[in-house]
């Protein structure tokens, strides 16, 4: 390894550390939904290095499209730039269906009573939330509450397809310059190194958040805890098109 590259790895590996650190967009989403989704650890970390993964590899096949046809720099550049616009923007408007969605779930989850009057004149009366199924059991003493919970979602799917337009800005002009000496290794190193240290980035935060959050009482805030993360995720949105 020469030194050029040598020095192009530790500086591959300190802009991927500090471009994941600086991007909330890179671990905020996945702690959201985990915590809404009621997703395992091994899940949500699964899907964060899926992501991860797409997110580093788009921004390597654009760069070798780059090297192999000659396109110059400045040009992938803006192509990147277009891809980040992308990326906001479905990750707003993913965040705001999301929100709406939550507040009509919070909304049907407020608690209220209902009063059964049967043919043999008894009377009795119970709590429920519309977003749950309710089943009475009149020989016995007691409610059965199934949750109206669904058997699949496509948020893996939706945050996938949102990182796969989130670019690695900073990544195809570090690839630039061992291809422009012929040093296929030296691309193959710089991606490894960037590659890995983003993704573990990400997934070491998101472990963090995850253990942290899953600790903390929502309380009466649970009802809210999708509108909350759709809220989250839009001001991630808003703050990528906003260039913070």
């Amino acid at each position: 390894m020469t030194e050029g590259i040598a020095a192009l790895c530790g500086t591959a590996a300190v802009i991927g550390l500090g471009h994941t650190l600086l991007g909330p967009d890179h671990y905020v989403p996945f702690v959201a939904m985990a915590r809404v989704g009621n997703w395992s650890f091994v899940k949500t970390m699964v899907i964060t290095v899926l992501c991860g993964l797409g997110h580093v590899l788009s921004s390597v096949a654009l760069g070798l499209v780059g090297i192999v046809f000659g396109v110059a720099v400045l040009k992938l550049e803006n192509i990147e730039s277009l891809r980040g616009d992308v990326a906001g923007w479905l990750l707003l408007a993913f965040g705001l269906v999301y929100f709406v969605w939550g507040i009509r779930r919070a909304i049907r989850d407020q608690p209220h009573i209902h009063a059964h009057v049967h043919l043999n004149g008894s009377v009795h009366t119970h709590e429920h939330v519309h977003a749950a199924e309710h089943v009475h059991v009149h020989d016995a003493a007691e409610h059965a509450v199934v949750p109206d919970t669904p058997r699949g979602s496509i948020t893996p799917w939706v945050l996938f397809t949102i990182f796969l337009f989130g670019p690695c800005e900073p990544l195809i002009p570090m690839l630039m310059y061992p291809a422009a000496k012929g040093n296929l290794a030296g691309v193959l190193l710089v991606t490894i190194v960037f590659g890995v240290i983003t993704i573990a980035t990400m997934t070491t935060i998101v472990a963090l958040a995850y253990v942290g959050i899953g600790s903390l009482p929502f309380g009466r805030l649970q009802r809210y805890s999708h509108a909350l993360a759709g809220f989250v995720v839009v001001a991630c949105g808003a703050a990528i098109k906003a260039g913070l």
